[in-house]
């Protein structure tokens, strides 16, 4: 795939991201919150089982091989979209997203320094620490009311 392309489809997968809390929500105002997850993991999980099944690449076969922590993916998702969906109605969209870019970045600066999970290390230099405090300034101008 063209890196022009996967570029594109980031962006898509970041207007996703910004639409799906909110959609979660207002099904969680009919179901509760922790339903509102469930359905949305189903729906989820249905859509890349068909997908993946239909790709004809990878194979499940070798799930027996991951070690345990190569599995526990799903569980930081389901999280993930529980607050979303109980942070939205609460402090609104544009804060659960600050305070999940905030965080999603500076768990990945320190991820990249120290190349956690068998990642290559980068560093963290001045440059980076800069970006994150004025990323922490920004969470704080759009959560503060």
């Amino acid at each position: 795939m063209p890196t022009i392309i996967l570029m594109l489809l980031m962006v898509v997968g970041g207007v996703a991201v910004a639409v799906q809390p909110s959609i979660n929500a207002r099904l969680a105002e009919k179901t509760g919150f922790l339903q509102a997850a469930t359905i949305s993991f189903a729906v989820g999980t249905l859509i890349l089982l068909l997908v993946s099944l239909s790709s004809g690449q990878g194979s499940f076969r070798r799930i027996p091989e991951a070690a345990w922590w190569q599995l526990s993916g799903g569980l930081f998702g389901a999280f993930f979209v529980t607050m979303t969906i109980v942070g939205v109605p609460r402090i609104g969209t544009t804060a659960v997203l600050a305070l999940t870019i905030v965080s999603q970045l500076s768990a990945g600066l320190v991820m990249d320094h120290y190349g956690l999970f068998g990642m290559r290390g980068i560093p963290i230099d001045f440059k980076r620490m800069v970006g994150v405090v004025f990323l922490l300034v920004g969470v704080f101008l759009i959560c503060r009311r």
